[in-house]
Order: C-alpha cells, then sequence, then structure tokens
C-alpha cells in the first residue's frame, strides 16, 4: 500500500472513531457524553459536582432564561423565569448526542441542529423526534441537587 493510501485510510478510520465517540445509538443515554459542555450567558462548567458545592449547583450559578449543561451527570438545569428551576437529560432524543449550549430560549444539539424549548424541553426545531426527558432535581436553599 502507499505512503497516501495509508495515510488516507488512517485519516477515515481516525474520523469514524471520533463521529462514533461522539453519538449513542438513538434512545441510548449511556453515551460517554464526548461534546463539549457550554451554557451561555454563562461561561462553561467546571470538572464537575466539586465545583458547584454542595450538590449539582448553586442557584445562582443558572442564568434566568437560560441553563447550565453538566455532562458528567447528563443532565441540563434552566431556569426558565426567576426562582423556576427545570431539570433535563442532556442526550438528545434525534442520534444520542450530549446537548452543548443553552442560548437564546433553546437547549441546543450540536449534532443536527435540533433544539428543545428551556421551559418543558419540547422541541423547538431540527430533527428530534420528541422531547428532553424530565429530570428531578430538589432546589434547597441556594443548593440544588439531582433528586
Amino acid at each position: 500500500m502507499s505512503r497516501r493510501q495509508a495515510s488516507r485510510r488512517s485519516v477515515l478510520v481516525a474520523g469514524a472513531a471520533a463521529l462514533a465517540a461522539g453519538c449513542t445509538k438513538y434512545g441510548d443515554e449511556s453515551g460517554d457524553g464526548a461534546g463539549e459542555s457550554r451554557t451561555s450567558p454563562a461561561p462553561p462548567s467546571g470538572p464537575g459536582p466539586s465545583s458547584a458545592a454542595p450538590g449539582l449547583a448553586r442557584t445562582s450559578d443558572i442564568p434566568v432564561g437560560g441553563g447550565k449543561i453538566f455532562a458528567a451527570e447528563k443532565v441540563v438545569v434552566t431556569q426558565p423565569a426567576r426562582g423556576e428551576f427545570k431539570a433535563f437529560s442532556a442526550v438528545c432524543t434525534h442520534e444520542g448526542c450530549l446537548v452543548n449550549s443553552v442560548a437564546g430560549g433553546t437547549i441546543n444539539c450540536p449534532c443536527h441542529g435540533s433544539r428543545y424549548r428551556i421551559a418543558d424541553a419540547s422541541v423547538a426545531g431540527g430533527p428530534a423526534p420528541r422531547p428532553l426527558p424530565p429530570r428531578r432535581i430538589e432546589v434547597s436553599g441556594n443548593s440544588i441537587t439531582l433528586g
């Protein structure tokens, strides 16, 4: 095999592996969550729950009219109105990719453009067939924990 053929094959194999790592089978929430965790307008989340002690987050970490993605827990927490906190699975219902941003009133998936409303995770656009499933959280004082 020529050097050019080997190089091309290596690129194709590496690309396929990266694609497989970023998505999981439809409806499967057991993927590795490979994907960047971003929020808007807040900065990216830290390494995990230890950065938002105690629990998952502080209420002040979740912007009003926005949300924050916790990739390790595969959950997104939103605050559609002041003092109203909601949580949903962060795994897209289309192809199982991890959503990666909350902006403009929607939770957004980078893989195929699905968007979900922050108030109820209903589908706002894209190929997603159904809303993000709700996740149970508990708000106690200024602490948010998974329920």
